[in-house]
């Protein structure tokens, strides 16, 4: 028996927030979206490198207030280019944790967390 990688489902409530926060700042990139018709909810998967989250407007998909850890091999070069950006909402930090890992967590438009961290798991 074999397990593969997790894709999180966060609960989005905007397009265009969702677009200026995950795409704007955090530099994802659009991979697919999907409506089942005009003025339906949004359904898409965003990436960047290895990293893959899906959005979603729908409301029985997830909650808002979700929290996920990403990997990264980068974390201050990551925190340098977002304080660039000089986005409105946020001006993340990095955090050094007491178990020895750095971490910079932000929070997106409709309360989930995203805490991008240097602690690799093997």
């Amino acid at each position: 028996m074999s397990f593969r990688k997790t894709t999180p489902i966060l609960r989005i409530f905007n397009e265009s927030k969702a677009k200026e926060f995950y795409l704007e700042f955090l530099g994802f990139k659009i991979d697919w979206k999907h409506r089942f018709g005009e003025g339906l909810p949004l359904y898409m998967q965003i990436s960047k490198d290895d990293c893959v989250i899906h959005l979603s407007e729908h409301h029985g998909d997830c909650c808002p207030g979700a929290s996920v850890r990403i990997e990264t091999n980068e974390l201050e070069k990551y925190q340098e280019d977002l304080s660039e950006k000089h986005y409105e909402y946020s001006r993340p930090g990095i955090e050094e944790m007491p178990w020895g890992s750095k971490d910079m967590s932000i929070s997106d438009p409709f309360g989930n967390k995203l805490t991008f961290t240097n602690a690799i798991s093997t």
